[in-house]
């Protein structure tokens, strides 16, 4: 590029004109909002909101991710220059897409925390677009869950993770990414019969008649069989993709607070999200991806390319209805 070309560049998460396209860009320089959208707060004529929550106080063990969010943003630029592969859509250029930013909380007030943040989800709700979200912990679901279940009724919920997220909570108060799913099955905000866990590998008393399609399932079935058994439980029921990033083997993603061995493969979770293609996703996001354990930055690649399938399964579920 020649020096006077250079100077007329300009940075498109802040300059575009309007919220289509792809950003021709150094990805090493400039703002890392997510695949170079645009920044704004402006939900006019939006279609889905990319937002962050750099919330970790939930964890058991390892915190971290709260690092995440911007993570996954700076990941992403190594992805917006062609269309999405193996999909016959392309939602950059064919849906109106943002950065809306970080969810704002104050960090010494947890308790305020998920109403601040359900708040922040109905508003991009309100305004009629949908969210993909990069936490930050799992817990961030649970508040997430009950601006959608507002909006849409009881979910049917996708959930790929090494844990079930289902240990015995009554206390709704507690914030813990390890019973948030409990909470959502009996305040009604999931419809168990039509949610469908993917990679599990931990031991679970009692799943509340969530069905299980476990790790070792996908290994000997197949992607495949595991992806049409999981949209065969969900239906055409409006659905939540929630993905956990210790889905995965620590061998693709070791940036994680409690990462459990025997996880799935990256290919084996790329071919199952363009696989889920046609179900009614209505939101989803990717959790749990800690920067600080992964010097390689090989983990928070592989969240912004699971945001970035959800994009396209959301996308996807907008062109069939």
């Amino acid at each position: 590029m020649a020096l006077e070309d250079a100077k007329t560049q300009v940075d498109t998460a802040f300059t575009r004109q309007g919220p289509r396209g792809y950003a021709f860009e150094n990805a090493f320089g400039g703002a890392t909002s997510f695949l170079r959208r645009t920044y704004t707060k402006d939900l006019t004529g939006v279609d889905l909101a990319i937002t962050g929550v750099p919330f970790d106080q939930a964890v058991t063990h390892r915190a971290g991710t709260r690092f995440g969010p911007r993570a996954i943003r700076e990941a992403s630029s190594l992805q917006p220059y062609d269309p999405p592969y193996g999909w016959p859509t392309n939602p950059l250029e064919e849906m109106a897409i943002v950065d809306y930013g970080d969810c704002a909380f104050d960090y010494a007030k947890v308790s305020d925390f998920p109403d601040t943040l359900t708040a922040h989800i109905r508003t991009i709700l309100a305004a009629g677009a949908g969210t993909i979200t990069l936490g930050g912990d799992h817990y961030i679901t649970y508040p997430i869950l009950r601006a959608y279940a507002e909006k849409f009724g009881p979910l049917g919920l996708i959930h790929f993770d090494a844990h079930s997220d289902l240990w015995p909570d009554d206390d709704l108060t507690r914030i813990d990414h390890g019973t948030m799913f409990y909470k959502a099955v009996k305040t009604g905000l999931v419809d168990p019969k039509r949610s469908v866990q993917i990679g599990i590998r931990t031991t679970t008393e009692d799943y509340l008649g969530v069905q299980v399609i476990d790790a070792r399932e996908v290994h000997e079935k197949g992607a495949a069989a595991a992806v049409a058994k999981a949209k065969d439980i969900v239906g055409d029921h409006p659905c939540y993709v929630t993905f956990d990033i210790d889905c995965l083997d620590p061998a693709f993603a070791s940036g994680t607070g409690t990462p459990v061995w025997g996880g799935l493969a990256s290919w084996q979770a790329a071919a199952m999200l363009r696989d889920l293609a046609g179900v009614n996703m209505v939101g989803g996001d990717v959790v749990e991806v800690s920067p600080p354990y992964d010097t390689t930055g090989a983990t928070a690649i592989a969240g912004a390319h699971v945001a970035y399938e959800l994009i396209c399964l959301y996308h996807w579920a907008r062109t069939q209805r």
